[in-house]
């Protein structure tokens, strides 16, 4: 067995990360302060440039310092999948399929590919996992997923955060110690697709928590409607996804719906609290500058629930929202005779 870190050939392990964001930036800080070697793909070449000379990313998360000793930023994709063991995806869920499309399957063979996307595939309403298992002939045993209340922010402050690895139990353990750190916790869980679902609905439910903010609910609403979230969460994953072993109140399912719906730091909420102080959705998303989740997973979601027929109040009132155009304030009136 290959030591802590290291391939069986004594090297570091190598990863690729995909994704140049904030969350991306927080996965390359973490994986870097073990015995790894990076392989870090993003769009801007100046940012690459500026990384290189800096250490810093310029635009998201750049308060991190960063171990370039440990990192090569690339801008191909190919290379950075081809020199890597374990592939990280942390770009936004509406832009991996323009980040895929040209792709052969081939290059993934006996890669392990790991999904911090919290969102869905908007062309195919379906997780990260089951569109490259189904794109790119990747088994599931090479499938994992990384979930947890763990702001990104936080992350550049180094201060404690817990982590959860779903997917094959080897596979899920060999990464967990990749990313564990001093203030890093990291875990296993076999629930690959509860563990993805929950991240979804819980950036949903934190625009709900933005918008319920924006049209002055208090906490006292804040907190009837995250703790029904919590029940729409569980119905659902029961339904479309039953397992006998899942504890809905583990830190990888409701730790990560509390944090993103109370965080300070959560930009769905963010973007949910312009939506119902009466922003437009297009005007919100230039303001903030940065992908709110949640947005985009709803849409997906709202149609995977009509599939599985589970009635999700809160999910249907921020999908209506976002997408039918309909006011917020007339949404919360009829959602909050539904909530308990």
């Amino acid at each position: 067995m290959a030591a802590f870190g290291f391939s069986d050939s004594g090297a570091p392990v190598r990863i690729g990360v995909l994704g140049g964001g904030s969350w991306a930036t927080a996965i390359v800080k973490m994986l870097s302060e073990n015995n790894v070697r990076i392989n870090w793909w993003m769009r801007s070449k100046d940012d690459i440039d500026f990384i290189r000379k800096n250490h810093r990313n310029p635009r998201y998360l750049s308060s991190a310092l960063l171990n370039i000793d440990k990192i090569t930023p690339l801008n191909d994709v190919k290379a950075v999948i081809s020199d890597s063991k374990y592939i990280v995806l942390a770009v936004p869920s509406a832009f991996i399929t323009d980040v895929f499309e040209k792709l052969d399957p081939a290059i993934f063979k006996d890669k392990v590919i790991i999904s911090a996307i919290k969102g869905m595939i908007l062309e195919k309403n379906v997780l990260v996992t089951e569109y490259v298992e189904d794109i790119f002939n990747v088994p599931t045993d090479k499938l994992l997923s990384i979930a947890g209340p763990c702001h990104a922010e936080e992350v550049a402050q180094e201060r404690q955060a817990y982590l959860t690895i779903g997917g094959d139990e080897n596979e899920g353990d060999r990464f967990a110690r990749l990313m564990r750190g001093h203030y890093i916790k990291c875990k296993t869980n076999p629930d690959l697709n509860g563990i993805q679902y929950c991240a979804v609905i819980k950036n949903v439910v934190a625009v709900a928590c933005g918008m319920a903010r924006g049209l002055n609910y208090g906490d006292n609403f804040q907190a009837v409607l995250v703790s029904n979230a919590v029940q729409e969460a569980k119905r659902f994953l029961d339904k479309a996804y039953p397992l006998k072993e899942r504890d809905i109140n583990a830190s990888a399912y409701l730790g990560d719906l509390l944090v993103t719906s109370y965080s300070q730091f959560s930009r769905n909420r963010t973007f949910g609290n312009m939506v119902g102080r009466g922003y437009t959705v297009k005007s919100a998303q230039i303001e903030m500058g940065m992908v709110a989740e949640g947005y985009y997973a709803v849409k997906g979601l709202y149609d995977v629930t009509k599939r599985h027929k589970v009635d999700m109040p809160i999910i249907k009132a921020v999908y209506n929202t976002l997408y039918e155009k309909i006011s917020p304030a007339i949404e919360f009136r009829i959602l909050k005779d539904s909530l308990q």
